[in-house]
């Protein structure tokens, strides 16, 4: 690889990847700083402020999701803030055990996005940004 760009774009996707699969922090930690934080505007996520607890709660999740999967719908390199986003759809149904009610047999599909910013070539911080409302409701979690 030539650039720092070229760098994180490929840890970026890397990770993304690991995450996405629910392979949870034995895999995903190799592309992150040690205490990289996290931040979602979302009820699910309120009390996750690491990457190391995020990657362990979507392993979790796709115990409750075990259909689980996603489509990239965009992948973007901000080479000036040293930061690379990823927007997917995320699909699944609760079949699985766990969650806040016994499994619904209900499908979500939600849009999220995924801003990793970087230091010294990892992540350092991932913001994602989902309507967990909407979400929640299409799993019939919530009214």
């Amino acid at each position: 690889m030539s650039t720092t760009t070229e760098t994180i774009t490929d840890t970026a996707r890397a990770f993304f990847e690991a995450c996405e699969k629910g392979k949870g922090w034995a895999e995903c930690s190799s592309y992150c700083q040690p205490e990289a934080s996290f931040a979602a505007q979302a009820e699910p996520l309120a009390d996750v402020r690491t990457v190391k607890d995020y990657t362990e709660w979507m392993k979790g999740l796709l115990v409750i999701l075990p259909d689980g999967g996603y489509v990239v719908k965009s992948f973007a390199t901000d080479h000036e803030r040293n930061n690379v986003c990823a927007f997917g759809v995320f699909t699944g149904t609760h079949t699985g055990p766990g969650g806040p009610v016994p499994p619904t047999g209900k499908s979500a599909s939600a849009d999220y996005v995924y801003a990793m910013e970087f230091e010294g070539g990892k992540i350092s911080h991932i913001t994602k940004i989902w309507n967990a409302g909407l979400t929640m409701k299409e799993l019939g979690w919530t009214g």
